[in-house]
């Protein structure tokens, strides 16, 4: 089981082979996730609206990317993990910067952290960098500017746009970033940054000529029947398997055919149970000779001195 590193996705890249990361939050889903063979997981702050139901990124805190990545952290030994920078845990300043993406690394287990933004945050990329923390950029549709875009739409479309996206691409490769999120921008645009750029580029919703594609894994295995974007493509009834899973559990319950026998645990000595002053009950064994005596200390010991498993 080889260490998926950023040197493992560079030669992927330079040889043509497609990275594939997922996102995710949690042990289990990383393991899952891994074992499927994933290259990289990304811990996104898209945890506030997959997770903890919000309509945007923006409430998510620094503490809890922190946390979501220490969880996957524990759930992928092979995997490339990359842990979002939250909406305002980099804005404000440079330093703040280095210093939070630092704790994703030294408390949330981290590899790599990843940042939404072009050339205006280039400074930032290239400081955090430089502190040793490799950065993995995002363009496009960046999600914590949800205000200023008016809304979840393409990106990039148009002559100036493309320009621009394409500038913004440039920059963030030029400042040290490893790598790039094109989300939401038109497959032909998407191919041309990816041809112009010498680090690999990962895509959602970007078409299929990107060096990678990511999706969450609570959208690639259908558990949220009621998000369908163009760009998701589901691999299984998630839903409507777990739905059906827990509408049997609550029928069993109430039909008392849940828990069986084979569900319970029994007795490992038979007895009598006593009443003993206090309203508390010890079992005592039976044995050749008749009963067993009674303890003093009924909690901790059955009949003649024997401990309770």
């Amino acid at each position: 089981m080889k260490k998926v590193t950023i040197r493992t996705l560079q030669g992927m890249y330079s040889s043509g082979e497609k990275v594939v990361m997922v996102t995710a939050y949690d042990a289990t889903m990383a393991r899952i996730m891994e074992d499927a063979g994933v290259d990289a997981i990304l811990v996104g702050d898209s945890v506030g609206m997959v997770v903890q139901g919000h309509d945007s990124t923006i409430p998510v805190t620094l503490d809890h990317i922190v946390y979501h990545s220490a969880a996957v952290r524990r759930g992928a030994k092979r995997a490339h993990v990359v842990a979002d920078m939250p909406f305002m845990s980099y804005q404000a300043g440079i330093d703040d910067a280095v210093r939070n993406a630092g704790r994703l690394v030294a408390e949330g287990g981290a590899e790599a952290v990843k940042l939404e933004g072009g050339a205006d945050f280039a400074d930032v990329v290239r400081r955090v960098v430089r502190a040793g923390i490799p950065v993995m950029g995002h363009i496009g549709l960046t999600p914590q500017s949800i205000h200023k875009l008016g809304g979840y739409g393409v990106q990039g479309r148009g002559v100036e746009a493309a320009r621009a996206l394409i500038e913004d691409a440039r920059a963030l490769e030029e400042a040290g970033c490893y790598c790039i999120v094109l989300e939401c921008v038109p497959e032909e645009l998407a191919k041309e940054v990816t041809g112009i750029l010498s680090i690999p580029t990962i895509g959602i919703g970007a078409g299929a000529g990107c060096s990678g594609q990511v999706l969450v894994c609570y959208d690639l295995l259908g558990f949220n029947p009621d998000f369908a974007p163009r760009f998701l493509k589901r691999y299984a009834d998630g839903y409507g398997t777990m739905k059906a899973a827990a509408e049997q559990y609550v029928l069993e319950v109430r039909s008392n055919a849940f828990p069986a026998r084979e569900h319970s645990f029994k007795e490992k000595v038979p007895g009598r149970l006593h009443e003993v002053p206090g309203g508390r009950a010890i079992r005592v064994l039976d044995g050749k000779g008749g009963g067993g005596s009674l303890s003093k200390e009924p909690d901790q010991v059955y009949g003649s001195g024997k401990v309770a498993k």
